[in-house]
């Protein structure tokens, strides 16, 4: 049967609901109140700046969307506001060949869709400040960091397609790298429906021409909408960040921590489920060069991940309901040593090395049935524990506990060839002990036809090294194989940039050539349901395109639209398209409205059952009223009417997670 959502509506939320239809309907009728100032401004940026936007997160050199040598798109703060959304992941469903969506492992928990590719891998990086957030337990960030709230973010940047060759592995299809902000004093509070309410605060200050510190914090909560199948998907998320700039010396220090409790988790719906993560981050920096001509950084970090979780496996009539999960840590450390160099030709290199060591410490399991004696996992009213328990030394994981020590290094060469034509050559060689070695070289030309058209030529090797999950699991859902091997894609991309004083414009064509791909499969054996395969070498290729149209300095307008040629591997959207626009109503007023668009899904679940999601549409927006020079309001909206849809996933019996449901809040803004 095709789950819907139970859409339990309360007078306060309709009223909320309507009320953001009827402020974004009659919000030009309101009378101008003074000015901001630039500092607040709605559209502080013109739109020659967002053009010349810098990045460096594709080729550790400083360039702009049209002389980058990779497929990016460009979020800033104000862009991410209009959106309406909270959540850092939801930024995806803009970006043209990507998408987020519920999975069914903790159903909360964002999924990654990247160029036609939608497993739970890890095949998108996920980086705060450039440090990676991915570890080597379930590859993918979101299980550990599923929230990171976008109140404390300055920019998000999107590398759509390869990024080993400066990031390693989990750079595989893409990568997102979050900024988060550093100079701003601000405290926002949050009211919404389903029992929603937040904080969030930003402080920085100058202690002496040397030295200057910052702090953030968010909280969110929220208990969450009522669905079909008796739970709710209720939240609560905190994060902490704090950093401290002396001289040529950068300390950083991050923490988060975030429940998502009933819902979906382990294929199950439960409000017996548990699901709680946290991530500990400390970081140190040292400039030890910098000039004209060379740049010379070494660094070092630390990184603790923590997941405790209990999903429902079996449920029965007669006895309490069976839940397993893991209780594990993770640690990842890693020591650096990057350059940058400008010759006297104008080449630039761009290079670096990194020691990485990743280990699972901890392989516990939290059950509600054990057997003290024998330590086994026992299904039977004698080894009830009257609720979840956590055994740290659990037998069936004991094997997951692995260390991988990874060796590499890496260089890129800027070559202004003429005028006209830039050429980027480079390469990195990661060797992960006792597993793999893998060289991902790039190659890119970004020919300048004239100042309003550039073309580019682009191809990249990319690789994933297996996680521990895969490789050694063994519990009542999966069992690892020791045996796999790194999946590696190859891609070549052409790329048409259009840019004048109002237009901007991107047509991209890519070819994947995928191996060795890691896709969960169903097993034989009695002991689990799935286990993990080298299983397949396929090639798929799409289309993106995407246009950004200021047509005056009220209005604005971006559309994105992407279509595979191929099948997508596992069942996702074919086709998927998104428009945002903006209307400055006034120096004091900002309406925004966005559209997400995704095509049919229809497959056979591995249990034989027939999913079948019809195309849909969501809308959102936001509706920002600039109160004076140091205070604001914004009304946000997700999925504002109310729209019922399912995702696809394969581990679930008929293949469907239920979507999510409106999201309407009103934020308060002070900055001082």
């Amino acid at each position: 049967m095709q789950h819907g959502l139970l859409v339990q509506v309360s007078r306060s939320v309709k009223l909320l609901r309507c009320s953001a239809l009827f402020s974004i309907a009659v919000a030009s009728t309101i009378p101008m109140v003074a000015n901001a100032t630039d500092e607040q401004d709605l559209f502080s940026l013109s739109f020659e700046d967002l053009l010349n936007v810098q990045v460096d997160i594709a080729s550790k050199t400083s360039e702009t969307l049209s002389s980058v040598p990779s497929t990016m798109s460009v979020f800033s703060r104000k862009q991410i506001q209009a959106l309406g959304v909270d959540n850092a992941y939801e930024v995806m469903n803009f970006v043209p060949g990507m998408q987020s969506t519920r999975g069914d492992w903790v159903g909360a928990v964002p999924k990654d869709h990247a160029r036609g590719v939608y497993l739970d891998s890890g095949n998108v990086l996920v980086m705060i400040n450039g440090e990676r957030v991915n570890e080597s337990s379930f590859g993918k960030a979101s299980v550990y960091m599923p929230y990171i709230p976008i109140e404390i973010i300055e920019k998000i940047e999107f590398i759509r397609g390869p990024g080993s060759a400066l990031y390693g592995s989990n750079a595989f299809l893409g990568v997102m790298n979050i900024v988060t902000s550093k100079e701003r004093n601000a405290l926002q509070l949050v009211v919404g429906n389903n029992g929603r309410y937040g904080a969030t605060g930003q402080f920085n200050t100058s202690l002496s021409d040397d030295t200057s510190l910052f702090a953030s914090f968010s909280y969110d909560q929220k208990d969450g909408e009522s669905y079909l199948q008796g739970v709710k998907d209720p939240l609560e998320a905190l994060y902490l960040e704090a950093g401290v700039d002396y001289k040529k010396l950068k300390l950083r220090a991050r923490y988060n921590e975030t429940s998502l409790d009933e819902f979906l988790n382990l294929a199950g719906y439960s409000t017996q489920n548990q699901h709680t993560s946290d991530n500990t981050f400390v970081g140190v920096k040292y400039n030890w060069i910098n000039n004209d001509k060379l740049k010379l950084d070494s660094s070092y970090s630390y990184t603790k991940h923590n997941i405790s979780s209990a999903g429902l496996i079996a449920a029965f009539d007669d006895i309490p309901d069976f839940l397993l999960g893991p209780a594990w840590q993770t640690t990842d450390s890693k020591f650096e040593t990057e350059l940058s160099y400008q010759f006297e030709n104008q080449w630039q290199l761009a290079a670096g090395i990194e020691y990485a060591e990743a280990k699972q410490v901890e392989a516990g399991g939290r059950t509600n049935y054990y057997d003290d004696e024998s330590m086994l996992v026992i299904i039977d009213p004698a080894y009830y524990q009257q609720g979840i328990v956590t055994v740290m030394d659990f037998p069936e994981f004991a094997s997951l506990k692995y260390t991988f020590e990874t060796y590499s290094a890496y260089g890129q060469l800027k070559i202004p060839y003429s005028e006209a034509l830039t050429l980027f050559v480079g390469a990195r060689y990661d060797d992960v002990k006792d597993i793999d070695s893998k060289l991902s070289p790039r190659l890119a030309g970004v020919y300048v036809i004239n100042p309003e058209h550039t073309v580019k030529l682009q191809y990249g090797e990319s690789f994933r090294t297996p996680v521990t999950n895969e490789l050694f699991s063994n519990d009542d859902v999966t069992v690892g194989n020791p045996s796999l091997r790194s999946e590696s894609v190859k891609t070549t991309e052409l790329v048409w940039h259009y840019q004048t004083s109002e237009l901007q414009a991107n047509a991209v064509l890519f070819y994947n050539e995928l191996n060795d791909f890691i896709n969960i499969e169903p097993t034989q054996s009695n002991d689990a349901l799935f286990t993990f395969t080298n299983s397949f070498n396929t090639q798929n290729s799409g289309i993106e395109l995407d246009a950004t149209w200021q047509s005056s300095k009220e209005f604005t307008v971006t559309g994105t639209y992407t279509q595979y040629f191929e099948d997508p591997i596992n069942a996702s959207f074919k086709r998927f398209a998104s428009l945002v626009s903006s209307y400055n109503l006034s120096d004091s007023w900002q309406v925004s409205l966005n559209l997400l668009w995704r095509d049919k899904v229809e497959v056979s679940s591995v249990t034989g059952a027939h999913f079948k999601q019809s195309a849909y549409s969501l809308l959102g927006g936001s509706l920002k009223w600039q109160l004076n020079a140091n205070s604001q309001l914004m009304l946000k909206a997700e999925n504002l009417l109310g729209k019922k849809y399912n995702v696809f996933d394969p581990r679930m019996d008929n293949g469907a997670v239920a979507g999510t449901t409106e999201d309407l809040s009103l934020h308060y803004q002070f900055n001082f």
